[in-house]
């Protein structure tokens, strides 16, 4: 390969990392979901099958955002934001969005559906990633800068509440602040602004009664094991089964309707089961050696004096990590249980889309980087 061939090619690291992932998804997907589709499709590949779809749809959707210039979104940020606020009004009109479980977070389209909330994230990355450039000395140096996009945070966390998806907005708002802080913001500013946002999180928890059964049940998931503690008991009961090796793939007696959401929400837990110790660690390695070399990618992008895929780099890794952690933490029992997908692997095609969107921008900031002279350190 040329150099110039070589210097447009996307990173091999970072797509093989991702692609991995998928892989990974697909397998535990396929083995998690197959007596569940048996049962209630009469198709034990049901879920696989549509998962392969979603696979297709995303990798096409990452391939188009490949090839689309990050200045594209640098300019049109506002218009996606706007976008992704309509989605979120538009899923909350009876009649249009879909219940499910007591919340109403998706918009049906024909045999598929539309979870607005996965993409608020990425519009408020790319969103917060310009904002933070066009308005760097405001951001740096005067509380407007600050509370600008603080307003525009707000109204997102509202939308998403009143569906409601506290953990949606949970990353949503840890996103945006570790945005703002890697941007530079005051620290005393950052920190009261915090303070207060951590309240209101609190206050959020403590106002639902079912978010404080979550909480209590998460301490002491033994104590009522066939209520409020059914979910993280049989997850952990997974996690126990697998022990150093796992018992398989296949083989997992959790996925036969002990535990909920097993192809979802708790799709690691069964993976663990399956594969053990090992093949959990290696998940989790993935999933760092993904976010550490995302990081890497927006270091460059600062070197070449390029802060807005710097900010998109940064923001797209507080996602990954963001969510990882707590899907892992709550199937462990590190966490209260919450209902976040895990990047690249949980079955859900919005989720599968926008990481694979989130991923491809990665790779074209980190091909332009390369492509453009390294300038250094901004003065």
């Amino acid at each position: 390969m040329s150099t110039s061939r070589a210097a447009t090619a996307p990173d091999a690291t970072l797509a093989l990392l991702g692609l991995a992932l998928l892989v990974v998804g697909l397998v535990a997907i396929s083995s998690a979901s197959i007596e569940y589709a048996d049962w209630h499709y009469q198709n034990p590949w049901f879920h696989t099958q549509r998962h392969i779809i979603y696979l297709m749809i995303a990798i096409a959707s990452g391939v188009v955002v490949y090839r689309v210039p990050p200045q594209f979104w640098f300019d049109t940020g506002w218009i996606w934001l706007f976008v992704a606020l309509a989605l979120l009004i538009l899923v909350l009109i009876p009649g249009i969005g879909r219940e499910v479980n007591g919340s109403q977070r998706w918009l049906p389209l024909g045999p598929f559906t539309l979870q607005p909330s996965e993409f608020a994230k990425m519009a408020m990355v790319i969103y917060l990633a310009g904002y933070m450039v066009r308005r760097e000395h405001e951001v740096r140096h005067q509380w407007q800068g600050f509370l600008k996009p603080m307003a525009v945070l707000f109204a997102a966390t509202l939308l998403l509440m009143i569906e409601p998806d506290f953990g949606a907005t949970v990353i949503v708002v840890a996103t945006a602040f570790g945005m703002l802080f890697l941007a530079g913001v005051k620290l005393w500013n950052f920190m009261l602004v915090l303070t207060g946002a951590l309240g209101a999180m609190l206050v959020l928890v403590i106002s639902e009664p079912y978010r404080v059964k979550r909480l209590t049940a998460y301490t002491d998931p033994w104590a009522d094991p066939y209520d409020t503690g059914f979910q993280l008991t049989q997850s952990l009961i997974a996690f126990g089964r697998g022990e150093w090796l796992g018992v398989g793939l296949g083989n997992s007696v959790q996925k036969l309707f002990y535990l909920p959401e097993a192809h979802t929400d708790f799709v690691f837990s069964i993976w663990a089961e399956e594969t053990g110790f090992l093949g959990a660690m290696a998940v989790i390695a993935l999933y760092a050696a993904l976010i550490g070399r995302v990081l890497w990618v927006g270091r460059q992008a600062i070197l070449a004096e390029n802060p807005f895929g710097a900010y998109v780099c940064y923001g797209v890794t507080l996602i990954f990590a963001g969510q990882a952690f707590v899907n892992m933490g709550v199937s462990s029992g590190l966490l209260p249980t919450k209902g976040l997908t895990l990047p690249f692997v949980s079955y859900g095609g919005t989720s599968l889309i926008v990481c694979c969107a989130m991923l491809a921008l990665v790779l074209r900031i980190d091909r332009d980087t390369r492509l453009n002279p390294r300038k250094g350190r901004r003065k």
